[in-house]
């Protein structure tokens, strides 16, 4: 399980270290990055580790693997947030070097508000509420509302809060998160959203809604994203997944 982990990291960390060289153009748009077997060279690990970290840069859309050439950089621009991916807030903050810090306005345990239930969940649901504030060179950008539920969850320490949800969950919890499905809505925000962000009165939002489930189909968190449309630009990066069908016979 240790030797697991440790290798775990280490993709991570390889990723991390590629993400950081080409946002500052060490490894330039449209571009190769060095062969796998020189960056196992250059990392002192394996293969099969420098692949698992090729992929996260990959899913991401921070390159393009062509068989037969290598990686490419693709021209990517700063602070750009995959919407259709699951990815932690702590994950892109290292991932993209956005110079970001979190504070958690609130935390406290509740039940699910009957206008989020959506028909998913029975109401009077028990749940975590934590609000977290996300700053971005020292200015309010994003404003988190989740509800995590309970259970499956237990507990939510505000160290974990903190620091990353999903880091606490897989690796203290062993959860399986899976899938989520997300509604992008650009509206008025509250009165307290705005004041949170710092926002003009004619200024609107863009609000990132999604429901997120564990491998098991099990609905763990229900989460509201309100960010600054001024400070962001929000991406889709989508892979072609080829839909097969039987057409034999017809």
């Amino acid at each position: 399980m240790c030797k697991s982990l440790s290798t775990f990291n280490k993709q991570n960390i390889i990723a991390h270290d590629i993400a950081i060289k080409i946002q500052h153009k060490i490894y330039a748009a449209q571009t190769f990055l060095p062969s796998e077997h020189k960056l196992c060279e250059l990392y002192g690990t394996s293969r099969e580790t420098i692949r698992k970290s090729l992929e996260q840069l990959n899913e991401l859309g921070l390159i393009q693997k062509i068989k037969g050439k290598g990686s490419m950089v693709l021209d990517i621009q700063r602070f750009t947030f995959p919407i259709s991916g699951i990815t932690s807030f702590k994950e892109l903050n290292k991932m993209l070097g956005m110079n970001a810090k979190t504070i958690v306005l609130k935390l406290t345990k509740t039940v699910v508000p009957d206008f989020l239930t959506n028909g998913v969940i029975q109401p009077q649901q028990p749940a975590f509420y934590l609000e977290r504030l996300r700053l971005i060179n020292g200015e309010p950008e994003v404003l988190d509302r989740d509800y995590l539920l309970s259970p499956p969850l237990d507990e939510l320490p505000e160290k974990a809060a903190a620091d990353s949800v999903y880091a606490y969950l897989e690796e203290n919890l062993s959860f399986d998160i899976s899938y989520a499905t997300k509604e992008i809505t650009v509206e008025n925000p509250p009165e307290e959203v705005r004041k949170k962000l710092k926002l003009a009165t004619a200024d609107l939002v863009v609000v990132v809604r999604s429901y997120t489930y564990l491998a098991d189909t099990t609905l763990f968190q229900i989460t509201a994203s309100y960010h600054r449309p001024d400070k962001f630009k929000f991406t889709d990066f989508a892979r072609r997944k080829r839909i097969l069908t039987n057409t034999k016979g017809k």
